[in-house]
């Protein structure tokens, strides 16, 4: 889900030199361990909803046959078992970006490297990216269902009144 973007050159001459204070490194460090954290319950997560989907083709299944009224169910479980595949999927994406960035961007303030500051600036905008990227998709399925459920309003009132 990486790419390489071609980035404008710099001209160093017209553009003023970036320096990292102590204080700054001290962010970066901490932003770095609490990525990593988060990166390493993200991919715990991953797991346990990775582990929850090959469940519940079985779980939908049982509940069918304990219930005759839960006959649709049966056939709806490779169907959860994969939005949950999809669900783990995504997610495994978040969590590796944000242990990329944390990762590397310990590495870089422990080492002083330029280099490896900018390949976890690089993970952090990916996180950031698969985050708008989702983000849009959540707010165009809401005005979707939003506008689903009027139109579903609309003609289940119009059928209570023919």
């Amino acid at each position: 889900m990486e790419f390489n973007e071609n980035l404008p050159p710099l001209e160093s001459k017209s553009q003023p030199q970036l320096t990292l204070t102590e204080n700054s490194l001290y962010y970066l460090k901490k932003a770095g361990d609490w990525a990593y954290f988060l990166g390493i319950v993200g991919f715990v997560g991953t797991a346990v909803i990775a582990i929850a989907a090959l469940f519940m083709g079985t779980i939908f299944t049982t509940m069918a046959t304990m219930n005759p009224m839960m006959g649709a169910a049966a056939g709806m479980g490779s169907l959860v078992t994969i939005v949950y595949l999809l669900l783990a999927l995504v997610s495994f994406f978040f969590a590796l970006y944000l242990y990329q960035f944390g990762t590397r961007v310990k590495s870089a303030v422990l080492n002083y490297n330029t280099d490896e500051l900018t390949n976890a600036l690089g993970k952090l905008k990916s996180f950031f990216k698969l985050w708008g990227i989702f983000t849009i998709i959540y707010i165009a399925l809401m005005i979707l269902v939003f506008i689903g459920s009027i139109v579903a309003g609309i003609g289940a009132a119009s059928a209570m009144r023919g």
